[in-house]
């Protein structure tokens, strides 16, 4: 707590202010967690609000799924785990890539190993990548939370507009529950970290939206009562084929498995999981696109759980900056500002590391203006850099003909020269 002398004037531009946080995702997560980490004691603390949509148990059950997170660069999720002091924990629940089992893989459509990325990780990480399940990440990042009478998570209520104040101040929409109440609270700054399709950007950004990219993905999580097919118990990766359909799997654990197909094709309606003909629709649609590729992708297929079954329309937009924050002290993290297609697989990195960098720029700056200044100057030219890879690679991933193979002679060339890297120490 700070001194009498320490409040008798502000140390800090956010010392005593009050900051909303929308969204208990692992951007918003991230956030909280680092600044607690790095506010300075002395300084008397902000009061924050977080607001997440599901009720607790809801969003760790939906969770199910699991994700990337790499150690090769300022970019991945394992070096801002370190940051926070949290890389042995999660590194405790990685589903595989520790101690250099399993990695990322790249099949043609007869199960062929084509690519296997293997990268130094950073000093001080012990991996180059792990699969870790969203619920396991998001629950090490919430497990660190100091809640009292300056933090309070709210559960069931959603954050859905703001509006600027004469005081310079925001104040915040909420509905709770389903939407049988709502409440609005004033606050100094707001931390939007409301996912891919924002209330808050379509709010306060109305004409900044997600575009569709152009690609279909289908797929699921598919249980086997035994131990998961041999190619697939550790390692995780896409099959490319030159018939313009990529897949994608997963380990979650011992038992369970995440595939995807993916397509070019128009825009399609959105999936109702209470209609059993759809699900069913989703998944003999999936085996007609993957029948060329051999076992284990119909088994993997055929053994989904319908519950699980995804239909998803892939969408992505570029990063923007905040040049209105000294007008509008609202900070877009993760897919808020920079939402990235699920055929990216880097999205958790950059949510961990936005929530690490706009945590160091607030506490160590003089002012907000260049505190977001700073930051944005980090998560714009990283998030470009891989909106645009990601693009690129939904193209390369579902070309025929000649571009098909020079897809691959771009990947064995990059092959060729990280094996150069490596023996070099590079």
């Amino acid at each position: 707590m700070a001194s009498t002398n320490d409040k008798n004037h502000s140390n800090h531009f956010l010392e005593n202010k009050t900051i909303v946080i929308a969204g208990a995702g692992i951007a918003g997560s991230a956030f909280l967690v680092g600044l607690q980490k790095l506010w300075n004691t002395n300084l008397g603390k902000p009061t924050i609000i977080i607001y997440e949509r599901d009720a607790q148990d809801v969003a760790a059950q939906r969770e199910t799924y699991n994700l990337s997170l790499t150690g090769f660069d300022d970019s991945g999720g394992l070096v801002a785990l370190r940051n926070f002091g949290l890389l042995d924990e999660a590194l405790g629940r990685a589903v595989s890539g520790i101690g250099g089992v399993g990695s990322f893989k790249i099949w043609d459509a007869r199960w062929k190993e084509q690519v296997s990325f293997s990268r130094k990780p950073v000093s001080g990480i012990p991996s180059t990548s792990i699969r870790i399940s969203r619920k396991d990440i998001r629950q090490v990042l919430q497990n660190s939370f100091c809640l009292d009478d300056y933090c309070t998570i709210r559960w069931e209520s959603q954050c859905v507009s703001a509006t600027q104040l004469s005081d310079g101040r925001l104040r915040v929409r909420v509905i709770h529950g389903n939407g049988d109440s709502e409440s609005e609270h004033d606050c100094d700054l707001l931390i939007a970290a409301d996912g891919a399709n924002s209330k808050l950007r379509q709010s306060l950004r109305p004409d900044d939206t997600l575009i569709y990219n152009g690609a279909v993905l289908r797929g699921g999580i598919a249980t086997f009562q035994e131990s998961l097919p041999q190619q697939l118990s550790e390692d995780w990766g896409f099959v490319v084929s030159r018939t313009g359909v990529s897949a994608f799997f997963s380990p979650i654990d011992k038992h369970r498995i995440l595939w995807t197909v993916g397509q070019k094709e128009n825009h399609v309606p959105r999936l109702d999981h209470g209609s059993q003909t759809e699900v069913q629709a989703v998944i003999d649609k999936s085996l007609e696109l993957g029948s060329h590729i051999p076992e284990p992708f119909p088994s993997i297929v055929k053994q989904t759980d319908p519950k699980t079954v995804l239909l998803l329309n892939s969408r992505d937009k570029m990063p923007f900056y905040h040049d209105d924050i000294a007008k509008i002290p609202a900070i877009f993290l993760g897919d808020s500002n920079h939402a990235l297609s699920p055929f990216a697989g880097i999205g958790a990195n950059l949510a961990l590391v936005d929530g690490w960098d706009m945590a160091n720029q607030l506490c160590s700056q003089n002012s907000l203006e260049e505190a977001v200044k700073a930051y944005d100057d980090l998560s714009v030219t990283r998030a470009t850099r891989h909106v645009k890879r990601s693009r690129g690679m939904i193209k390369a991933a579902h070309d025929t003909g000649l571009r098909y193979y020079l897809f691959w002679c771009m990947l064995f060339v990059g092959k060729f020269v990280r094996w150069v890297l490596f023996k070099t120490g590079r």
